[in-house]
């Protein structure tokens, strides 16, 4: 069976505060680690009052901090919005303090609005996501230590493993990955309009690499389980008013679920908010079963990113034990 693992956004839910995200994000970890995931990835967002985890590294550092063995990481860092030079510190300092467990998933997207690019970046001239291929290989470089093609060194970073990883939602990146040989992550959670494609692409094109010898996709999926499909239906429309509000722009914090989202959403809202989250798994164990087992019987990925943007604390918990119940039964079955 393949691993899963967790991606985290460290959600503020509406009336609360960061500080509760973190709380709850270092709680979510802990579970993961006891049930057995095999990694635990935070994203980049900016200027999003429903995020909390825009200083990616440091609550990289929060979750490390706290659990033992469960790799940690980035899923992703948005690299325009950075020095390779500075990425390569922080991670460096991450792999120095948590040796063998800190992952750096990279993405070409400004994780925000121009308005807030502009911020990050202080200008928009060379520092686009144009040059996201030669970044990547700045990183790299970094990593690898001071040369006479690259003579500055890193500090923690020069001669440490830090594990890259490409993620993207189109083509690009997938064939950035398979030029460059490395492993691939598919935002199929938010964007799985080029899945299949991005897959099939990074597999044909793939060139093995010192970092890896043959092609790694890992996918990922919104899945939302509880005792019956009503409830975890119900559940679901947190992460459905998210993508209405995005759609309306008037981002905001994470809303409670609602009984009827039907109540919520205009048409044209629905068909956008249903094809952006066409990669879900909603429902009870029965239904996640089947509903995990048809999507690595089409997709065959190596890995499973799983995410639930669930308002009650509590609620997402338990989600996340379900679907560990269920990949631990879908196991069994392979083997037998």
């Amino acid at each position: 069976m393949i691993p899963f693992s967790v991606l985290d956004l460290s959600p503020i839910n509406k009336g609360s505060t960061a500080a509760q995200a973190f709380n709850n994000t270092k709680e979510l970890a802990q579970l993961a680690e006891k049930l057995g995931y095999r990694r635990y990835w935070l994203a980049e967002h900016h200027n999003m009052a429903g995020i909390a985890s825009a200083a990616t590294s440091l609550v990289i550092s929060h979750v490390a901090a706290n659990t033992q063995s469960i790799r940690v990481g980035s899923g992703g860092i948005m690299l325009p919005n950075h020095s390779p030079l500075v990425i390569a510190e922080q991670f460096g300092t991450l792999e120095s303090l948590y040796p063998g467990r800190i992952d750096l998933g990279l993405g070409r997207a400004p994780g925000s609005d121009q308005r807030t690019a502009r911020a990050l970046r202080r200008h928009m001239g060379g520092d686009t996501a144009e040059n996201f291929p030669q970044d990547v290989q700045e990183l790299q470089d970094y990593f690898a230590g001071p040369s006479d093609y690259q003579p500055l060194r890193a500090v923690p970073g020069a001669g440490l493993n830090v594990p890259i990883w490409l993620l993207g939602s189109s083509m690009f990146s997938a064939q950035l990955a398979a030029e460059m040989g490395l492993p691939f992550a598919f935002a199929s959670h938010f964007a799985p309009g080029f899945m299949k494609s991005a897959v099939e692409i990074y597999r044909a094109r793939f060139k093995p690499s010192a970092a890896l010898q043959k092609p790694y996709v890992m996918l990922g999926l919104n899945v939302f389980a509880a005792d019956t499909d009503r409830e975890a239906v119900r559940l679901f429309s947190s992460l459905q008013q998210q993508f209405i509000n995005l759609i309306r722009g008037t981002p905001g914090q994470l809303n409670p679920p609602v009984d009827d989202i039907a109540d919520y959403w205009q048409p044209g809202e629905q068909t956008h908010v249903e094809r952006s989250l066409a990669c879900a798994v909603v429902g009870d164990r029965e239904s996640v079963r089947e509903g995990l087992q048809n999507f690595i019987d089409e997709m065959a990925p190596d890995e499973l990113m799983i995410t639930a943007q669930i308002y009650d604390h509590a609620a997402r918990l338990y989600s996340f034990e379900i679907v560990a119940e269920v990949r631990d039964q879908l196991e069994r079955s392979a083997v037998v």
